[in-house]
């Protein structure tokens, strides 16, 4: 299944700021927006590896290599985990959380995706 309409929207405008927050050094500001991007992205495939790549990106950058590894880790599982549907809810992806944690969803946030799920059926 494809990310679709608004969340697609929503979801590529936060990794467009995490790519410029990138480039500018700004890992923390990238952060924040990938974190986002993955909880609303997490259920699809493409869009989890991407927010998971981008981690790993950063990582690499900052030179943590605890953190490089659990973000390769969460490609492999991610991806997998998306396709069979077995997604942790709510979960940010960062290699400081525990990847099978799930977590609350800001309230936006939980809007957003109730209000795609309605879209696909």
């Amino acid at each position: 299944m494809a990310i679709k309409n608004e969340l697609q929207a929503w979801f590529e405008t936060e990794m467009v700021n995490a790519e410029s927050f990138i480039r500018a050094g700004l890992f923390d500001a990238a952060m924040g927006c990938l974190e986002r991007a993955h909880v609303v992205g997490q259920g699809y495939v493409w869009p989890h590896v991407r927010t998971h790549w981008a981690m790993l990106r950063i990582a690499a950058r900052r030179r943590l290599l605890v953190d490089a590894c659990g973000q390769a880790m969460r490609i492999f599982l991610g991806a997998m985990g998306s396709a069979v549907g077995l997604v942790p809810s709510g979960n940010t992806g960062s290699s400081a959380v525990n990847m099978f944690k799930r977590m609350p969803i800001e309230p936006h946030l939980a809007a957003l995706i109730e209000n795609s799920k309605r879209d696909e059926t």
